[in-house]
């Protein structure tokens, strides 16, 4: 038990000391480490780039592609609960369902994007098969924007549960980019599930 105690503090402190670094660097959530972490290893986001950032709340991805992209870049958001957090001028988020959304998004927020990344994740229930079957329908929906919405070799950043749909999905990915790569950032939670696929140059 005392063992256990120790682990259990050890990882709280973990998550403090991001939350507490998020927070004095100005962004709403620790999770944007994640993507400085993608972004360092894969440059995945472009200078003067257009990004979409599927499940952007609470911005903190969202602020990130924005500077990343800079002034002459477009970092676009959309999420089922609004961003409250302040972005940059040249940032913009929609509040929406990304299932009820699909048909009708490059109307709504325009195509040619450089990049789109997809930190969405359900609702998780404690099941890991029902979790990782919804995080896995949410990643397809995520794979079907990407390929209508990106520029020919544009980048796509995906947030996955593994579990038994996580060969398909890369699968998936593998076969509408030119490179594919697994990667679970540093920042994620050693006992989480959630892995990221990155697929490069869209076919």
């Amino acid at each position: 038990m005392k063992n256990r105690g120790k682990a259990k503090n050890k990882k709280t402190q973990w998550a403090d000391h991001l939350t507490q670094k998020a927070k004095a660097e100005n962004y709403p959530a620790r999770s944007v480490y994640k993507l400085m972490e993608i972004q360092k290893r894969f440059r995945v986001i472009k200078k003067g780039g257009r990004v979409l950032d599927l499940g952007c709340s609470p911005g903190s991805w969202l602020i990130y592609a924005a500077k990343t992209a800079g002034a002459s870049g477009r970092a676009v958001g959309i999420d089922l609960k609004p961003v409250e957090t302040n972005l940059p001028d040249n940032a913009v988020a929609h509040t929406g369902d990304i299932f009820e959304m699909e048909p009708t998004l490059g109307e709504a927020v325009g195509n040619g994007y450089d990049s789109v990344l997809s930190d969405m994740a359900p609702a998780t229930t404690g099941r890991k098969d029902v979790d990782s079957a919804r995080s896995f329908d949410l990643c397809e929906a995520a794979l079907r924007v990407a390929c209508d919405l990106l520029a020919p070799g544009g980048n796509f950043v995906c947030k996955i549960f593994q579990g038994a749909e996580f060969k398909q999905f890369e699968k998936d990915v593998k076969s509408r980019f030119a490179q594919h790569k697994i990667f679970k950032p540093e920042s994620c939670r050693k006992q989480s599930k959630e892995i990221y696929i990155i697929g490069i140059g869209k076919k």
